[in-house]
Formats: structure tokens, C-alpha cells, sequence
């Protein structure tokens, strides 16, 4: 995966709202995810397969970032 994939990755994830990255089950996050980066910027199979492994292997920090951006927003009483 290149350092640009990654880049525009992390871009996706911070565009999807923070609540829905913690509420969603490890499957559903990284087909939301694949879904969304693929809808922005068309990649190859193998690529594609990469890009699954590597959402797979960093969804405890993508909740946990997801988390951060949840309690780091304002409380509105």
C-alpha cells in the first residue's frame, strides 16, 4: 500500500462521523470504508484486497481515533 492510499484512507475515515465508526460491527467498518475510498478513487483488485487487510488490522485504532473525535466535540446542554 503506498504512503498516498494510506493518506487518502485516513482521509475517509476522518470524513465519516465518529459515532458511526464505533457503532457499526468490524465487518460493516471496513466494507463502509473500501465502499467510500473505492467511490472516491477507483484501485484494482489486488489493491483493493490490500487495502481490506490493512483496515482489518487497524480497526482498534480507527475506533479508538473515532473515540477521541467523539469526546473531543463540544456537550450541548
Amino acid at each position: 500500500m503506498t504512503p498516498h492510499m494510506m493518506r487518502q484512507l485516513w482521509a475517509v475515515i476522518e470524513s465519516v462521523q465518529g459515532n458511526t465508526l464505533l457503532q457499526i460491527d468490524d465487518s460493516a467498518l471496513v466494507q463502509l470504508l473500501l465502499k467510500r475510498f473505492v467511490a472516491k478513487q477507483p484501485i484494482d483488485d489486488q489493491a483493493q484486497s490490500n487495502l481490506n487487510h490493512y483496515i482489518q488490522s487497524r480497526i482498534p485504532l480507527i475506533r479508538d481515533t473515532a473515540e477521541g473525535r467523539s469526546s473531543a466535540q463540544p456537550k450541548h446542554f
